[in-house]
């Protein structure tokens, strides 16, 4: 009996230490992350973000906070350690009402966590058009691919559309209205 008790004791041991790496690997406060409205409050932290995430086509400070404050626009960020770390804005055209994705960014250090993809989704449950569309670096492939996995297709090229004369790739996604 003895040997059955340790036998049981050493499988619990083993199965306890494996639940605590995948609770450290994938459920900690690191990994976890919430979706919340952006505000006025957050421009110094977007403005960190956006240099990072897009350097010399980063938005000047005067249209961060209009993308903050204007009405219209649908604004979330991604929080991670009370921390921002990801950011999507976008709103309806006013003549065509295609929904547009102006911008979407995460900070380096929390990519590959699903935040971009977490953002797309909060935003697309927002807005409510049957097209949505976005523009993005050429060069961008890993951002490309995650929006083709969600849905888009290539739709135009804006030749010299970002700064340094590289084309945009303009992307769209049709939903059912």
């Amino acid at each position: 009996m003895d040997t059955v008790f340790r036998k049981t004791f050493i499988a619990a041991k083993g199965f306890i230490y494996n639940l605590r790496r995948y609770i450290d690997k994938y459920l900690s406060a690191k990994n976890m992350f919430t979706i919340e409205n952006a505000t006025i409050k957050d421009l110094f932290a977007l403005q960190r973000l956006e240099k990072e995430c897009f350097a010399i086509d980063a938005w000047p400070l005067f249209d961060l906070a209009g993308v903050l404050v204007l009405p219209g626009i649908i604004r979330m960020k991604a929080v991670q350690e009370n921390q921002m770390v990801g950011f999507i804005a976008g709103n309806i055209g006013a003549t065509d009402g295609i929904g547009w994705i102006s911008t979407i960014g995460v900070l380096q250090l929390a990519r590959r966590q699903g935040i971009g993809k977490a953002l797309l989704a909060a935003f697309e449950d927002r807005i409510i058009t049957p097209e949505l569309r976005l523009t993005v670096r050429r060069s961008n492939l890993g951002a490309i691919q995650m929006y083709l996995q969600n849905g888009y297709q290539n739709y135009q090229i804006w030749e010299n559309y970002y700064q340094g004369g590289e084309d945009g790739q303009v992307m769209r996604k049709l939903r059912a209205r």
